[in-house]
């Protein structure tokens, strides 16, 4: 059995590919002078050599958003022309067509060529990330003030998510599972403010406003573009729609560790 990782030299994938090192898995990445015997590899040019010899693969969603569904379609159909037996695919929970988060269409069409494909998979539906707060938690030790338009969220570390992906892609009875991979809690603007408050030690109130205010602010406060910062905020409309309210044991189901609370992984 030959194990492969899709965009080993980012974050998750990195992450994942440490907690497989014994079983010295296949590392593609475009850019192979980042990892030490990688294969490059690109969504958009992906062949079936790059696949050569692989028989189960993580597949960790591309990095430009808006325009991922083309290439991660090419490198399944890629992976399948090689004989690669099964796919598990980092997504996001609930990627319905109702789901207003930006990325939920692409996640969305990206588990549909999948199934269609005839491939074994398994489908890790990552809630945010835990660690995407942090810039949150620095605003708000400045200004005392936690501004969201969001709504309650199951963050969880990208430690998580490895662990869970690297026991997935391991083998075991995944075969046609979707795994919402969660922390251990949904905390709103109010908890998260609570939370923000004991790490700062300064008082923080949280400050709900609507998605267009929020994207203004993301672009006079963080020199976003206008267009990024309105993506950014239908992160924030999803949540407060209840969409990444969810809330699993799948962490510990796979891994046999319960998953980090948000403020451990923020102190």
């Amino acid at each position: 059995m030959s194990l492969a990782i899709t965009g080993a030299s980012g974050q998750l994938g990195r992450l994942v590919a440490a907690e497989l090192s014994d079983e010295d898995p296949i590392l593609l990445t475009r850019d192979p002078s980042k990892l030490d015997g990688a294969r490059a590899f690109d969504f958009n040019a992906a062949t079936p050599e790059a696949f050569e010899g692989v028989t189960r693969l993580l597949l960790i969603s591309g990095s430009e958003v808006g325009s991922r569904v083309d290439g991660h379609k090419q490198a399944v159909d890629a992976a399948v022309a090689a004989g690669v037996r099964f796919i598990a695919y980092t997504s996001i929970p609930n990627p319905s067509d109702s789901n207003p988060i930006f990325v939920a269409a692409e996640h969305r069409a990206t588990e549909e060529h999948i199934r269609a494909s005839g491939v074994a998979w398994a489908f890790l539906r990552n809630n945010i990330y835990a660690e995407m707060q942090a810039g949150a938690l620095q605003a708000a030790a400045a200004t005392g003030q936690l501004v969201t338009n969001g709504g309650p969220t199951g963050f969880v570390t990208r430690a998580d998510c490895a662990r869970a992906a690297a026991a997935v892609l391991r083998g075991g009875d995944h075969d046609g599972r979707e795994y919402d991979i969660t922390g251990p809690e949904a905390l709103g603007p109010a908890e998260l403010a609570a939370i923000f408050t004991e790490l700062t030690g300064r008082q923080v109130s949280a400050v709900q406003v609507d998605d267009d205010a929020f994207a203004a602010g993301l672009v006079e406060h963080a020199g976003l573009p206008e267009a990024v910062a309105k993506i950014y905020a239908t992160f924030g409309a999803g949540a407060r729609l209840g969409y990444s309210a969810v809330v699993s044991t799948a962490v510990k189901d796979l891994t046999g560790v319960e998953p980090t609370p948000l403020r451990e992984a923020l102190a």
